[in-house]
């Protein structure tokens, strides 16, 4: 496959998390973010486990469980709690610089060396991304910039991890995907239940809702993020998830009648400029791919060796913004689509 092909169907993720806010306010019930983050990662989990008929073993059993952790049982908490007590679309910038994260990560783990373009790049398509989502307001929450701070971090680890320790001979992305999600889902579900007590009544909207988030928004799309990961390089895959505020400020205005200001305008095209530019001078995608060895443990394919630094950053996926129910306090002022973006 081209490797525009696969870049383009690694975008279908952060796309389709732009839409999570949307469908949240208008189809889901008020106020239930964890059982909400149960619904979409468990059954997307158990789903993918079905297709997929590979198991953990051995030593990738306690690697499954980090990764969900990592990318899905702390990451949904701390999104949640970061965007109930930060002001407009802070949550949304801070997951913005995952790139940066990644690069600092990516020296840290596997010893790659930043690049002054991707440096800059991570800037500019974190600054456009703010002009898109945020606003004036008010002193920050520092336990809200704490915890939008560690959801990046947790995603962006578990991104390099994946890539770090690839995958097992024989096993797919969707397998692999399958694992993490029904890991970070069974971390979250008693949480859930502890938190926000028992499950709530759903209609016949809540239930569209819920198969809309588990199957095309999760289970789909991680299957597409993780697949690209493996066979794209770090610039490439880490300067798609600014698709995901963009997308939702899109669908704020076609589908719920929120206006753009030219400012977000010209944020838009700063983000989708950096998207694009990330694309560029990437190398092939065969050599950020990820190989196998025959003991079972995955390894970096051709040219994605820790030297090579091709790693990924998963800071897409952070547009759930709906606040806790066991928050006391109101959020200060109404928030678009875009805000609650990241």
């Amino acid at each position: 496959m081209k490797k525009s092909a696969i870049v383009l169907l690694t975008a279908l993720a952060p796309v389709s998390w732009g839409t999570t806010y949307a469908v949240t306010t208008e189809f889901l019930p008020a106020d239930r973010p964890l059982f909400t983050a149960v619904m979409r990662a468990l059954p997307a989990g158990l789903l993918l486990l079905a297709l997929g008929r590979v198991l953990p073993r051995g030593l990738w059993w306690g690697k499954a469980a980090i990764l969900g952790a990592l990318n899905i049982g702390a990451f949904f908490p701390l999104l949640f709690l970061s965007a109930y007590r930060l002001p407009g679309g802070m949550a949304a910038v801070v997951g913005s610089v995952g790139p940066l994260f990644v690069v600092g990560l990516s020296a840290l783990l596997l010893g790659q060396r930043p690049t002054a373009r991707n440096l800059v790049t991570g800037a500019v398509a974190a600054f456009g991304v703010s002009l898109v989502v945020l606003k004036a307001a008010g002193a920050l929450d520092l336990l809200g910039v704490l915890a939008a701070v560690a959801s990046t971090a947790s995603m962006s680890t578990g991104t390099v991890l994946t890539k770090k320790w690839g995958r097992p001979q024989g096993v797919g992305p969707l397998a692999l995907a399958g694992w993490q999600l029904t890991a970070g889902g069974l971390l979250i579900a008693p949480l859930a239940f502890l938190v926000e007590g028992a499950p709530p009544a759903l209609d016949g909207r809540a239930v569209g809702g819920y198969l809309y988030l588990a199957l095309a928004n999760t289970a789909v799309s991680y299957w597409l993020w993780f697949r690209g990961i493996g066979r794209l390089s770090a610039t490439q895959v880490t300067f798609l998830a600014p698709l995901s505020p963009l997308t939702a400020a899109v669908v704020g205005w076609a589908a719920l009648g929120q206006a753009l200001t030219p400012v977000q305008l010209a944020g838009m095209a700063l983000a989708f400029g950096a998207t694009v530019a990330g694309q560029l001078g990437a190398g092939r995608p065969g050599a950020a791919g990820l190989a196998t060895d025959r003991s079972g443990k995955g390894r970096s394919g051709a040219g994605g060796g820790s030297r090579a630094g091709r790693l990924t950053a998963d800071t897409a996926d952070t547009s759930l913004r709906t606040p806790p129910a066991t928050a006391p306090a109101p959020a200060p002022g109404p928030r678009t689509a875009a805000e609650r973006s990241a």
